[in-house]
C-alpha cells in the first residue's frame, strides 16, 4: 500500500516493492508468518551492528542435543578485514554479492570504482548496504537478479554457501546468473564438514525466527558441489582462519533463467 494510507517505515528501512507490505517489528508478525532473516532478530542485530546471534541447529535438538552456531554480526558490520581484502584483490567487475549482508563488500568495491551490486532478503541488509554506498536490492538468488547471465564475479561468503541447504542447487544457479567463464569467489568453513542442517536465527534471549534448511561446508565438500553444478577450481587459500575458493564458471553460453 502507498500513498496517506500506506503505515509509515522504520527509519533506515526501505520502501517495499510494489504489492509488498512493508516490513514488521518482530512481536507484531504471528510465528507462523515470520520469514527467516527477515522477521527475526538477524534483521535487528543488522541495524544495531552488533550481536550475540546464533543459528541453533534444530536437526541436533532433534536428537537431544544442543548447538548454537554464532554468527559474526560485528565482522559483517566492520570494514572489510585482511581476509576480505584478499578478495576483493581478485574481483573483475560487474560484481554481484549474494546475500550482500550490512555491505562491507558492495561499499569497498564501489569504493574502488569497480561495479557491483549487492542482493538480499533482508531489508536491514539493502539499506545498511546504501547507507554506507553501495548498492543493493531486496532479492533472493532464486528470483529473477538485474544483469541475468552478465556478471563477472560472484562472491559467496560468510557461511552463505548454505543458502536454502541445498548447495548444488544453489551453485548451478548462480551458474546461470553469471557470465559464462564467470569467477565465483566463495568461503568455506576451515575444516572438513558437509553438514544440511534445519535452524533458526536466536538471539541471547531467545527471541527467534521460523526454521529453515541449511548448509555447513567445508572446502572439500564446496569443490565437489561446485564440480558438481559445473564449476571448476581455479584457486584456493586461506587467511586469518578464513578458507576461500576461486571457481571458474565452465558454461559456454548465456542461460538466464530461474529455475
Amino acid at each position: 500500500m502507498t500513498g496517506p494510507d500506506a503505515p509509515p517505515l522504520r527509519p533506515g528501512r526501505p520502501a517495499p516493492r510494489a504489492g509488498q507490505a512493508p516490513p514488521r517489528a518482530l512481536s507484531t508478525v504471528p510465528p507462523a508468518q515470520r520469514r527467516p532473516w527477515i522477521d527475526d532478530p538477524y534483521d535487528a542485530a543488522l541495524r544495531a551492528g552488533r550481536g550475540p546471534l546464533f543459528l541453533r541447529s534444530l536437526t541436533d535438538a532433534a536428537a537431544g542435543r544442543e548447538r548454537l552456531l554464532p554468527l559474526d554480526v560485528e565482522r559483517w558490520c566492520a570494514p572489510p578485514d585482511a581476509a576480505d581484502l584478499s578478495v576483493l584483490r581478485r574481483c573483475r567487475g560487474p560484481v554481484l554479492d549474494v546475500g550482500c549482508g550490512p555491505g562491507r563488500l558492495v561499499a569497498a568495491l564501489a569504493g574502488r570504482g569497480v561495479p557491483a551490486l549487492g542482493i538480499d532478503v533482508s531489508p536491514a541488509a539493502v539499506a545498511r548496504t546504501r547507507r554506507l554506498g553501495g548498492a543493493a536490492v531486496r532479492r533472493s538468488v532464486f528470483e529473477r537478479v538485474p544483469g541475468e547471465g552478465r556478471w563477472s564475479t560472484a562472491l559467496l561468503l560468510d557461511g552463505n554457501a548454505g543458502i536454502a541447504g541445498d548447495p548444488v542447487t544453489l551453485l548451478a544457479r548462480i551458474g546461470r546468473v553469471t557470465a559464462p567463464g564467470g569467477l565465483l569467489l566463495a568461503e568455506a568453513l576451515g575444516r572438513d564438514v558437509d553438514e544440511r542442517l534445519l535452524v533458526r536465527i536466536e538471539d541471547a534471549r531467545g527471541r527467534h525466527g521460523r526454521p529453515f534448511p541449511w548448509a555447513r561446508l567445508g572446502a572439500a565438500a564446496l569443490h565437489d558441489a561446485a564440480r558438481a553444478a559445473g564449476w571448476a577450481a581455479v584457486d584456493r587459500w586461506a587467511l586469518g582462519g578464513r578458507c576461500f575458493l576461486a571457481l571458474r564458471n565452465t558454461r559456454t553460453t548465456v542461460q538466464g533463467t530461474v529455475p
